[in-house]
């Protein structure tokens, strides 16, 4: 669990391996206490029919809790994982790992007070990390039991809505009556909103950070992103598991290129200006490389090597089905929860700053209370999970009021 949660935690949507160190320094965090261990529990929510019809019958989700339930089971609270992430959003799971990716705001005494509330974190249907024996998901990698192959890309279709419909199942099991929030950075983001979209009046509060809507634009970027998975030769349209065949690392690992590089941002990339490796000069010879180059080709060859290309394939696939069950984005925050706090970043290079003022906009026409509190620094994207602990007090206040 260490290594993925290490290679995970520092990105946001999609982007390559980012060690806990540049996060821990990002967010000004102390070095860890000694704390109780987080208990990585799995989920068996048996048969499971997705949005499009089909049915799954072995649905397996991991997931992490902390805190307790109250009575009347209304102070739970739903974190939601970014794209190449998993439940392991705070704490830690063994003693010497690394903390969770949103460590600086979740736990006893924290923004979201874990003596307070109870707080839930799931393993998404079709994780990306499913080769990290602590990541639980159902997805193409897994054994489907009519044929005992890997589904492949037979697997059903999944859309963002099949995320909020199989954690509401869990939430269920857990006993949960109604949430004082749903929150989570870019991906999760988009299932916070989804989640108010199809769930109102089990969301007292909504905290979607760096997600806005999925235009078509961004659709568009998503499929951008998918491409060389599908143009490497060991894809083989997705039937690549069985002995003595190859993975599509290649691709994989361009298609995370692309993504690491969309979720930075310039200020961010200023320190590899005008470098070049040792021993490279690209001026004399085509095949060498600049250090932006070289970092990016390391980054993502190590991030491949932990991640399914047919599982990114389908994440890519529910993010393009976000709220695809509405007509409009209006029609879809009509009934939506009151209570909003957006957190966008000001350098995003993936849900621009206007993206999140024009759903913002969207909610106000709705009557919605809608907050905003913007994050700054070096990053871009990721700054949804690095820079959050300058905005602590702020989380505080809105979860209290």
């Amino acid at each position: 669990m260490e290594r993925r949660s290490m290679l995970g935690a520092g990105l946001a949507i999609a982007a390559a391996a980012g060690p806990g160190a540049e996060r821990a320094a990002a967010q000004g965090q102390a070095p860890a206490q000694a704390s109780a261990l987080i208990e990585k529990k799995v989920f068996e929510g048996g048969a499971f029919r997705t949005r499009g019809g089909a049915t799954i019958p072995n649905l397996r989700l991991g997931y992490q809790t902390e805190g307790r339930l109250n009575a009347a089971g209304d102070n739970a609270v739903l974190i939601c994982h970014f794209f190449s992430g998993n439940s392991h959003a705070w704490g830690q799971v063994t003693a010497n790992g690394p903390r969770g990716w949103w460590d600086a705001i979740i736990g006893p005494g924290k923004a979201i007070d874990t003596g307070r509330y109870f707080v839930v974190a799931v393993d998404t249907l079709v994780n990306v990390n499913v080769p990290d024996a602590g990541t639980v998901t159902t997805g193409p990698a897994t054994l489907n039991p009519d044929t005992g192959r890997p589904w492949g890309m037979s697997f059903p279709v999944i859309a963002m809505r099949d995320f909020v419909e199989s954690q509401k199942k869990l939430l269920d099991s857990l006993g949960v009556k109604k949430l004082a929030l749903v929150a989570g950075p870019s991906n999760g983001g988009l299932q916070s909103i989804e989640w108010a979209a199809a769930y109102p009046d089990f969301c007292a509060r909504v905290m979607p950070v760096i997600a806005a809507e999925i235009d078509a634009w961004l659709q568009g970027w998503l499929n951008i992103w998918a491409a060389p998975i599908r143009l490497d030769p060991n894809w083989r349209e997705g039937d690549y598991y069985g002995q003595g065949r190859e993975p599509p690392l290649r691709g994989l690992a361009e298609a995370w290129k692309i993504v690491t590089l969309h979720a930075r941002d310039r200020a961010w990339a200023a320190q590899y200006d005008h470098k070049v490796p040792e021993g490279q000069d690209p001026a004399r010879r085509i095949g060498d490389r600049f250090a932006i180059e070289k970092w990016l080709d390391d980054t993502v060859a190590a991030r491949a090597r932990t991640s399914d290309a047919n599982s990114f394939l389908y994440m890519v696939r529910a993010n393009q089905l976000f709220l695809n069950e509405y007509p409009s984005l209006a029609a879809a925050m009509a009934g939506a929860p009151r209570r909003w706090l957006m957190l966008p970043a000001t350098t995003d290079r993936i849900f621009a700053l206007e993206a999140v003022r024009d759903f913002a906009e969207v909610l106000r026409k709705a009557g919605k209370q809608v907050e905003m509190a913007e994050l700054a620094g070096p990053l871009g994207h990721l700054n949804g999970v690095a820079g959050m602990a300058p905005h602590a007090d702020r989380i505080r206040h809105f979860l209290a009021s």
